[in-house]
């Protein structure tokens, strides 16, 4: 399940999946992979056909990768 971001709050930056992927240390394929699995936010198309991510989604998905840690 993926948290969308709220347009009542800030999302912070935009980011390519360069920035994505050393967020989050995936490959783009496993990102990708995950998406459609629905295991990690989708990106937002910011025009000419490019996509990013909200930051404040990318770090949510994070937290969860960590709590997930904590609970094993």
């Amino acid at each position: 399940m993926t948290e969308t971001a709220s347009l009542d709050r800030p999302i912070g930056r935009l980011l390519k999946m360069k920035d994505v992927v050393a967020e989050t240390s995936l490959h783009r394929t496993t990102i990708y992979r995950r998406i459609a699995e629905g295991e990690f936010p989708k990106p937002v198309p910011i025009g000419g056909g490019r996509v990013a991510w909200p930051e404040c989604e990318v770090e949510a998905w994070k937290r969860r990768q960590l709590e997930h840690l904590d609970q094993a």
